[in-house]
């Protein structure tokens, strides 16, 4: 109840008014059955605008920690989370990933549409990073089709450690569907998981104009902190 009242009642129509979003692709997004919207990470916004432009329910997991912050700020954040559909999941332990995937299975059974950020964090540059194998794992034990979907701007608007986003029209865009039935019953094979990832971020990287950098992007967090890199032009 509190996701549809925040969706179409109290923060979706501000957010609609204010930013504007522009969409393009929405098409691609089916009415009905499993899906999963793939997409890359800019913003702590993303997880907003991706819920508020579809029709139709999104979850997404999160890590624990947005659940139990303290004072007013920790208390708003796990009321948005909440209120927007969004799972907890223990990212501490060795079994943490295997529990988000579990998750997001039970969504998509149900079918539902299960949203993923398939390299694992935020883009700490702008640019597209190596995507984890468990966007894989998750559409091959689905059988779900992948949508793609980039933001273009997020990281203009609302930047990682910025707690209030810039008055700009939000620019989003979806892709063609993306089936891997061809893979049928081979879920588990680390060749073939990182063959789909591989053309995920591939699709990701051509309807985003991101430069791909081959590497994890919480590796690159881990080191020291450089000079950002230039961005690509968005493709038009």
């Amino acid at each position: 109840m509190l996701y549809w009242l925040l969706k179409y009642v109290i923060l979706g129509p501000l957010l609609r008014l204010i930013f504007r979003p522009q969409v393009e692709g929405l098409r691609h997004v089916p009415d009905t059955g499993p899906v999963i919207l793939a997409s890359n990470h800019l913003s702590f916004s993303d997880s907003i605008f991706t819920p508020l432009i579809t029709k139709r329910k999104v979850t997404f997991v999160a890590k624990a920690e947005y659940f139990t912050g303290r004072g007013v700020k920790g208390w708003l954040t796990k009321m948005f989370f909440v209120g927007t559909g969004t799972i907890p999941v223990d990212r501490s332990g060795g079994r943490a990933a295997r529990a988000a995937l579990d998750t997001q299975l039970t969504v998509l059974r149900a079918g539902g549409i299960a949203g993923i950020y398939p390299e694992g964090t935020r883009s700490p540059d702008g640019r597209l990073y190596r995507g984890k194998t468990g966007v894989a794992r998750l559409a091959l034990e689905s059988g779900a089709p992948v949508v793609p979907v980039v933001m273009l701007n997020l990281d203009e608007i609302q930047p990682p450690g910025t707690l209030i986003p810039k008055l700009k029209r939000v620019r989003i865009r979806f892709g063609a569907p993306l089936d891997f039935s061809r893979y049928r019953g081979m879920a588990g094979d680390r060749f073939v998981e990182r063959a789909v990832t591989d053309e995920i971020m591939y699709e990701l990287m051509e309807l985003s104009g991101r430069e791909y950098v081959d590497m994890y992007a919480q590796k690159v967090k881990n080191q020291a902190p450089a000079e950002p890199a230039a961005r690509q032009p968005v493709a038009a």
